[in-house]
Order: C-alpha cells, then sequence, then structure tokens
C-alpha cells in the first residue's frame, strides 16, 4: 500500500465523533469571515469524506459538515450586520482587499441574498458575501434558505466527491503505480508554487499602486483648497 491509503487507513481508524468534530471544525473556517481564505476546509472535508468506510458515516460528515458550512456563513452574517461597513475597515478586511469586498457586493447588488448561494465556490469573495449580507441588512429569511443551500450543496460535492475517491484509491494506484505517484506529487508542489507566486505578484502590485493612489488624494486636495479660493503654497497674494 502506497502512503495514500495509510493515510486514508489512519483516519478510518479515528473514531468518529473526532473525525466529525474535525470536520465541521474546517467546515466553520471554510465559510467564517475572511478565514476560509487560508484554512483549506475544501481539502480537509475531500480527505475525510475518502476516509469514510460505510454509508451512515458517510451521510452524518454530509449532514454536519453542511450545518458547520451554514454555521460559518452566520459569524459574517450577523458581524456585517452587527457593524455595518465599519467590517472593511478592520486590520483583517484591509488585508483582504477593497476589490473582492466590492466583487461580494457587486454579487448581492445583482442576485440579491442567493449571492450567498452563488459564490459558494468563488475563492475568497464565497467569505465576504455573508459578511456583506448582513451589512446590507438583507432579511434573514431571505438569508437563511440562501446559505443552507449553497453550504449543503458544498457539503454534497466535496463530501462525495472525497468518497468516490477514497473507494477508487487503490485502483488507482494498481494503475499509475509509485512512478505516477510521485508524479502527482510533484504536480501538487507545482501548482503550490504556481499559487504562491500569484500571491507574491498580487501583493506587489497592490503595493505599487498605494503611492499612487496617496498622490491622486494629495493633488485632489490641492485642487480643492485652490478652488475654494485659499492661497496655495508659493502663491502670490492679489
Amino acid at each position: 500500500m502506497s502512503w495514500i491509503t495509510d493515510i486514508l487507513d489512519t483516519l478510518s481508524d479515528l473514531p468518529t465523533p473526532v473525525v466529525l468534530l474535525a470536520a465541521a471544525a474546517f467546515s466553520i473556517a471554510e465559510s467564517g469571515l475572511g478565514v476560509g481564505i487560508v484554512i483549506p476546509g475544501e481539502t480537509v472535508v475531500l480527505v475525510l469524506g475518502a476516509a469514510m468506510d460505510n454509508p451512515v458515516a458517510l451521510v452524518s460528515l454530509f449532514l454536519i459538515v453542511g450545518l458547520a458550512n451554514s454555521a460559518g456563513d452566520h459569524i459574517g452574517y450577523f458581524l456585517g450586520r452587527r457593524y455595518g461597513h465599519r467590517l472593511r475597515d478592520t486590520y483583517p478586511g484591509r488585508r483582504i482587499g477593497a476589490a473582492n469586498w466590492d466583487r461580494a457586493l457587486q454579487a448581492l447588488q445583482r442576485y440579491g441574498a442567493w449571492a450567498v448561494f452563488l459564490t459558494r465556490l468563488l475563492p475568497i469573495v464565497r467569505t465576504l458575501t455573508p459578511a456583506t449580507a448582513g451589512m446590507a441588512k438583507v432579511p434573514y429569511p431571505h438569508f437563511l434558505p440562501a446559505s443552507l443551500t449553497g453550504a449543503y450543496m458544498w457539503s454534497a460535492l466535496y463530501v462525495f466527491a472525497g468518497a468516490l475517491a477514497g473507494a477508487s484509491v487503490e485502483r488507482i494506484e494498481t494503475v499509475i503505480g509509485n512512478t505516477g505517484t510521485v508524479i502527482l506529487v510533484v504536480l501538487v508542489v507545482l501548482v503550490l508554487v504556481v499559487f504562491a507566486l500569484r500571491r507574491r505578484r498580487a501583493g506587489a502590485v497592490r503595493s505599487a499602486a498605494a503611492p499612487l493612489v496617496r498622490r491622486s488624494t494629495v493633488s485632489v486636495g490641492s485642487d480643492e483648497a485652490g478652488a475654494d479660493g485659499e492661497p496655495q503654497a508659493g502663491g502670490k497674494r492679489g
């Protein structure tokens, strides 16, 4: 057996309540305000789905993951209702970036409460849409069905995809052998490297744009002062 099967066997030997608790924690983090950006909740749920060795445990995982994922939505929603647009001005809110907040707001303006469902698979935005719905004071009876539907769609996708992968992993290993496993690992590493480079490039673009924004603000302020009739630095009084 390869290391993949060993990991799945180890997870299968854990008590089911422990597995469900871990799945719930990562599912809440996945859709929690901003946390889902750095917590790979879908990866954990996928692996845990692959480790389930009986239908009862698999269905329990599906139900728990969906409920927990919706609970993460609720954290963002109620924080949005409580603090409004001040959330964007907090340190985590600024780190997320105004562009991502704007994307969530645009989705909400276009689709209403169902943006919570429709953005479920969009990176970053999915964690901001519930909070944006709270900021916009979307009625809770509209928010709840959108959150539950999106959460259980997300749960079904990753739990049952994991189960299918787990059921076929031994067959896959027989076909591809150890060489295929090495190739798979290399591909995963390459994907992670590309992801890291893209994040670094995006950070560099934001850093380069910041001085331009500050200079633009200063220029606008100077123009407004001149328009009000106030003397500008170095100017002559009439």
